[in-house]
């Protein structure tokens, strides 16, 4: 084996947003390995503290992190990171962030304002990212200028619509953001 000509490229990838908006769902529809998750059933504890209004149905949360993994060709790969939502487990976002590409924010038109803290957490790191909405059934449609204008987002941030539960849209949703943090990075052109 030549050693030498052996190159291999990992992508880190973060999906991120607020509870309940489809992250688990993201990296699972996507992932070509058995996703790893820290999924924890919600307590009576949590009942205090996380707003399931708009996702009465919701059992279970991320307590950690979401993993799964996507071979584009031999020796390169995109790793994929799912960011706890509630505010409560936002410390692993910081260890999560380190060596990402970029992320995705998922936004769930019926509870807009959880994409806020995501939003600004990748904008005040200067970590490019995206925006999708997960148009899932009883959603809400709104155009992508609208929800642009909703989060105040800056033009050259892309805003597409998705579901989070196709495998397609999702692959969509990360060639949007490769594409994107290609023109705002320049050092990943060379």
């Amino acid at each position: 084996m030549d050693y030498a000509r052996s190159e291999t490229l990992a992508i880190k990838i973060l999906v991120a947003g607020g509870f309940g908006v489809g992250k688990t769902t993201m990296v699972s529809a996507v992932s070509e390995i058995q996703p790893l998750h820290t999924e924890e059933l919600l307590s009576d504890r949590s009942a205090a503290v996380d707003d399931t209004t708009g996702v009465e149905m919701k059992l279970t949360t991320t307590v950690a992190l979401d993993f799964g993994r996507i071979t584009l060709r031999e020796g390169l790969w995109i790793y994929l990171f799912g960011t706890p939502g509630q505010d409560r487990f936002w410390f692993m976002w910081d260890e999560l962030s380190i060596g990402a590409l970029g992320a995705v924010v998922i936004a769930d038109t019926r509870r807009l304002g959880e994409a806020f803290p995501a939003v600004d957490y990748f904008e005040q790191r200067n970590i490019p990212f995206v925006v999708t909405v997960n148009c899932f059934d009883g959603a809400r449609r709104h155009s992508p200028q609208a929800v642009r204008k909703a989060l105040a987002l800056p033009e050259h941030v892309p805003v597409v619509l998705s579901d989070v539960r196709d495998r397609e849209s999702v692959k969509e949703i990360l060639l949007t953001l490769v594409r994107h943090a290609r023109e705002h990075a320049p050092s990943l052109t060379a």
